[in-house]
């Protein structure tokens, strides 16, 4: 089975399990023999900031000298970017070989009608992968939610990490922050130790009284303890207790998101990962990188490819748009899937661009782009459906150099995956 074969036959599998809960996870790592309690983690959870709070606490383990697993979802250009260590994603042929052994398992399962999912199966295959290359560490994002997210099988991790929690998948995790943040805190185990960012009210007292709960020390980040702080579309320089420290990831929010990984990282020191020093987080965070997080394809004209797909991920977004274009009017290419909430995340970007384009996300839960067209109507002056994405990108590119604009793509990680390679070969 080649590369190709190996990841249809992933994604045939169902996105969702009959039922939640991780009773079908369990089965299949039982059969392998529970891999995951060989490893030691870093388990992050969170509605946004979990990619780049991931990235920059990844990045400065391996600077300091530890060979470091890191599980994010979805991917962005390639399916291997899911699972890396030190920053290098599996190899096809070595993804190929695991997910073959792990299938074997999978099919006998499926003989009792005990069907896994697909996240469930990349889990138990980032597991298996990151044991058989003894990994020091593993910083281990959750997909959805917490609690019954198949990533809360491990035993309690050295630090459990909560980043910016706000509405996102309403329909499966709740309705109000309140829902929400309680089956984040599901992966909050005694044993553990707790870094929170700071959150809403509503957010913070679920968090507080969960550790209180399970007796677990929790430190709430505080980004206003930076100082000298200066915003380019470079990146973020500031200072944190004298070091001087520079991240290429831009917006208030990335700040805020490195105050999470400061503190956590401070936490891994005091658990034993003693290697950690200023050289490593200086190193570690200069070159941690997070693809479609505000990102910067171009300066002339400027291109930015962001992956805000939520109204708490749009709000930021429009905010770092703002804080560096003020109020000049751009171009915006966008497409959404359908289970987002759409109409409140167009009307955070209301007025802010003359034209926008609308595309068809290549996923099954996609708006079309003329459904998405017709969320936009009356929010922006000129509103075009686009089918196709490529040809969607030329012409908002050609009405950014014909209008001196900046050109913005959001809505989803699905579009910013299919244009990130693309965009980056029409600019170079």
């Amino acid at each position: 089975m080649g590369y190709k074969e190996t990841l249809e036959k992933i994604h045939s599998l169902c996105r969702f399990g009959s039922r939640p809960g991780l009773e079908r996870i369990n089965m299949l790592l039982e059969m392998l023999g529970n891999p995951q309690d060989e490893l030691e983690f870093v388990h992050v959870a969170g509605t946004n900031g979990k990619g780049s709070t991931s990235q920059m606490i990844s990045s400065v383990l391996r600077k300091s000298g530890y060979k470091t697993g890191l599980f994010i979802s979805p991917y962005i250009t390639d399916f291997t970017e899911r699972i890396q260590i030190d920053n290098t994603p599996i190899v096809q042929d070595k993804l190929v070989e695991v997910a073959e052994y792990v299938f074997s398992f999978v099919e006998i399962l499926n003989k009792d009608d005990i069907i896994i999912t697909e996240f469930e199966f990349v889990m138990a295959v980032a597991f298996e992968f990151f044991r058989r290359e003894n990994t020091d560490i593993v910083v281990l994002e959750t997909g959805l939610g917490g609690r019954l997210d198949c990533t809360n099988v491990i035993e309690p991790p050295v630090c459990t990490v909560l980043t910016r929690i706000g509405l996102d998948h309403t329909d499966i995790l709740g309705d109000t922050i309140e829902k929400i943040t309680a089956e984040k805190c599901g992966i909050i185990k005694g044993g553990s130790r707790v870094v929170s960012s700071q959150q809403t009210a509503q957010a913070e007292a679920v968090i507080r009284r969960t550790c209180t709960e399970c007796q677990v020390p929790l430190v709430f980040a505080d980004e206003s303890k930076f100082d000298h702080i200066e915003r380019t579309l470079e990146g973020t320089a500031f200072e944190w207790n004298g070091l001087k420290l520079n991240i290429t990831l831009i917006g208030e929010h990335q700040l805020q998101n490195a105050s999470v990984a400061l503190c956590a990282l401070n936490v891994l020191k005091e658990r034993g990962f003693d290697k950690i020093d200023e050289v490593s987080i200086t190193e570690g965070f200069a070159v941690a990188e997070n693809p479609a997080r505000f990102e910067v394809m171009s300066k002339s004209p400027v291109v930015i490819l962001d992956g805000a797909h939520n109204e708490d991920g749009m709000k930021t977004f429009a905010d770092t748009v703002r804080k560096f274009m003020g109020d000049r009017k751009g171009v915006l290419l966008m497409g959404m899937l359908k289970d987002k909430d759409s109409r409140n995340s167009v009307k955070l970007i209301e007025g802010m661009f003359d034209f926008v384009y609308t595309v068809t996300v290549d996923n099954p839960r996609t708006l079309t782009s003329c459904e998405l067209a017709q969320i936009c109507e009356g929010h922006f002056p000129n509103v075009s459906p686009v089918e196709d994405v490529a040809m969607a990108f030329d012409l908002a590119l050609v009405k950014a150099l014909e209008t001196d604009s900046h050109l913005c793509i959001c809505g989803s990680l699905y579009l910013a995956g299919q244009l990130r390679q693309y965009i980056k070969e029409k600019l170079s």
